[in-house]
């Protein structure tokens, strides 16, 4: 669907293997299965009982659609228990929610967002406060970001030289938990540049060095921890993609898996930084094949790869969030080219 565009435009594939729904609905799955790990705390207070399954609750928001690529998609859940995602209409309009731990579900939309097929709303990262990012388009299908406050104000914002042609403008990616925003714009010449916006409103655009000048080309902001390090990945001029850390000051270090491709859409992706600023992520190799990686704070990257990722050109194990116990979570394609979350403990 031509809305889920931004959505597949976060993962540096190159070439999609699945529509941004089918990428929505696995990271849907992959929030459920790292929350159900739990912290050590946990894991050693459940020990000598009895072992559980994980509990899985399905839900649909009011009014959300029935027909094909319809429906409710989850994008984030806080510590809280409260989650926001979006939902398509029967119209195939989007509009984004936030649900209680309870199981209450309240919609909401931003002002200026359009009412025409594939527009509308999408909340995408909620914090500690219950205070959602995200983005919408508006009726000349160009993206803004936002920010929702727990009691329902929402306020729209564009990073300074996005562009205003459709499918440019502004994105909202992630939130933490001072209400510091992170994500990326793409400009009048279809650049790519990330940004980090702080709870007053100002907004302050980067670029990793070697980042590429041409279309799509550019850098993605894409996680922020607590203390403001941010992760992401930006495509050079050869559209290799690299990963990349930017502390809160300002100073950008990229990095590649040792064994990362280096053609074109190969390379490496940071998608996720926890507390301890230990990032994951993914990289393709020179075959095309995925594999996730676990960065430390040092700048010590191990490779992983998920029991029974296919080793096929575009399959393989992907890394999408980590938390502050180290765990990570994220899908592999199989041989059969099935994906399928995973959860990997430390």
């Amino acid at each position: 669907m031509k809305k889920a565009m931004l959505l597949v435009l976060f993962g540096p594939d190159g070439e999609p293997r699945t529509s941004g729904r089918g990428l929505v609905g696995i990271a849907v799955l992959c929030l459920c299965l790292l929350f159900a790990v739990g912290a050590p705390a946990q894991q050693q207070e459940m020990a000598g009982i009895a072992a559980k399954s994980p509990a899985f609750t399905s839900f649909d928001a009011p009014g959300a659609g029935t027909g094909s690529g319809q429906g409710t998609a989850s994008s984030s859940i806080n510590t809280a228990g409260d989650i926001t995602g979006y939902y398509y209409d029967a119209s195939n309009v989007s509009h984004g929610f936030v649900r209680t731990k309870k199981g209450l579900i309240t919609s909401f939309d931003a002002p200026d967002a359009g009412t025409g097929s594939n527009q509308g709303t999408d909340g995408y990262s909620i914090n500690t406060a219950g205070v959602i990012t995200g983005f919408y388009y508006d009726a000349s299908n160009v993206p803004h970001g936002f920010v929702r406050t727990k009691k329902g104000l929402v306020t729209s914002f564009d990073a300074p030289g996005a562009g205003t042609g459709s499918y440019q403008g502004t994105t909202g990616a992630s939130i933490n938990k001072a209400g510091v925003i992170t994500g990326f714009y793409n400009d009048a010449s279809n650049v790519r540049h990330g940004f980090v916006r702080t709870k007053k409103g100002l907004i302050t655009s980067f670029d990793a060095p070697g980042a590429g000048t041409g279309i799509n080309q550019g850098t993605s902001g894409y996680s922020i921890n607590t203390a403001g390090v941010i992760t992401g990945y930006y495509y050079d001029a050869s559209q290799a993609f690299h990963g990349f850390v930017r502390t809160n000051k300002g100073l950008i270090t990229s990095f590649d898996a040792p064994d990362a491709g280096t053609g074109s859409y190969q390379g490496t992706g940071g998608f996720s930084v926890n507390t301890a600023g230990v990032i994951t992520g993914y990289y393709r190799d020179a075959s095309d094949v995925y594999h996730g990686f676990v960065r430390t704070k040092k700048g010590l990257i191990t490779s992983f790869d998920a029991p029974g990722a296919g080793t096929g050109r575009l399959q393989g194990t992907e890394g999408y969030s980590i938390n502050t116990a180290g765990d990570i979570t994220g899908y592999y394609y199989d041989a059969s080219n099935v994906s399928h979350g995973f959860v990997r403990t430390p």
